[in-house]
């Protein structure tokens, strides 16, 4: 495949969106494609702008931040009018949107006729509810930004059928691409002399089940188990999940110690928990899952194809009673997660890699921009 000029907009640095977007920007320029990136100035803090430092010398195209709001408002023309400008300077032959603002920005990007317009969700606007004011405006934006688009990248099934069901049936090309991991993230991570026995990663939001965690801790330690918590992550919802935890009589057996490394976070704890109400293809699944992490999770989003034939295990989301009785069943018979899990190692390790991953999204741009060869677009 010839050398492409790549352009990736997305709005925050953080979690799984971010890392997916460095994962694809740094194979890309590793595999001679001429990348850049455009991200939110406002977000992410000192750990985005490691991880951004760490990677510039490979981004050929550089990358620049700009203010990004998180909601729709006025000053959305300033991202629409830079990603328009750093296009027509690197002659971009791919803008790929990330996240609901990031596929708006692109998509919205006027000129340069001969780029193809990319988008991956990375679940954002597909979980609104056509039921709402908000799910209307959200979901009607995006089926206006749909005609404006080359190629759907969706990181699930799960995502793509979403789409369907909310946005409807699209004229453009569409792919399903499953995350990827490095083959470094196979090597198991021992819990440290202190960990707790249960950890949780992510961002610290009610989409996320935290609540719920929190509730069944609660629930277990009335019952007689005495059991101890790490949440690891930051969030909107972090200071309410705090003094929820206080008003529970938490306060000393949860740990909120903030946003840090997935691995680091996994030595904090012996068993993974995985609440979430709503989810697309979550990395931090796949990251247990290679990490030979201990794993009770929900039947949302993407997971199930992740778990594929072991998809019976997971539990029903939104239920403190579920999730109450899958910790107990776990510190009872240990060895019954464990055989399933290093069943799990072996599925992922061969089917969800970032060669896979990596391949995909180019086969997707190539097909892309085929279709606007033979249309005349380029």
């Amino acid at each position: 495949m010839a050398p492409l000029n790549i352009l990736h907009v997305f709005r925050t640095p953080v979690g799984g969106l971010f890392r997916h977007v460095m994962d694809l920007a740094r194979a890309q320029a590793e595999r001679g494609h001429r990348v850049g990136l455009i991200a939110d100035s406002t977000t992410g803090g000192e750990r985005a702008a490691a991880a951004l430092a760490a990677i510039a010398p490979l981004m050929a195209h550089g990358i620049t931040r700009i203010p990004m709001s998180r909601q729709v408002g006025p000053g959305d023309w300033k991202p629409v009018l830079h990603t328009m400008r750093r296009a027509a300077a690197v002659q971009a032959d791919v803008l790929h949107g990330h996240g609901a603002k990031g596929g708006a920005y692109a998509r919205l990007a006027l000129g340069n006729r001969r780029a193809i317009r990319v988008y991956t969700p990375h679940g954002g606007s597909l979980w609104f509810s056509k039921d709402t004011l908000k799910g209307k405006i959200y979901l009607g934006s995006e089926k206006l930004f749909m005609r404006r688009s080359d190629l759907l990248l969706y990181e699930s099934q799960f995502s793509a059928d979403a789409s369907r069901a909310n946005i409807g049936e699209p004229a453009c090309l569409v792919r399903v691409v499953h995350n990827g991991l490095s083959r470094a993230e196979f090597q198991p991570v021992m819990p440290a002399p202190d960990a707790t026995d249960i950890v949780f990663v992510g961002e610290l939001r009610e989409l996320k089940g935290v609540d719920l965690l929190i509730d069944a801790i609660a629930t277990l330690r009335r019952k007689g188990r005495p059991l101890t918590a790490t949440l690891v992550g930051d969030g909107p919802d972090r200071d309410a999940f705090i003094a929820q935890a206080a008003q529970a009589g938490l306060g000393n057996a949860i740990k909120f110690p903030g946003a840090m490394n997935a691995r680091q976070a996994f030595s904090l704890g012996r068993l993974m928990v995985v609440p979430s109400r709503a989810e697309s293809l979550p990395y931090i699944v796949l990251e247990s899952i290679a990490a030979q992490m201990p794993l009770i999770t929900t039947r949302v989003g993407g997971i199930p194809e992740i778990y594929g034939p072991l998809a019976d295990e997971l539990i029903t989301p939104n239920s403190v009673d579920d999730l109450v009785a899958a910790i107990a069943d776990t510190l009872d018979h240990p060895e019954r997660l464990a055989r399933r899990m290093r069943t799990l190692n072996e599925r992922v390790a061969t089917l969800f890699s970032i060669d896979a991953m990596v391949d995909g999204v180019l086969d997707g741009y190539r097909a892309a921009l085929d279709k606007a060869a033979k249309e005349g677009r380029r």
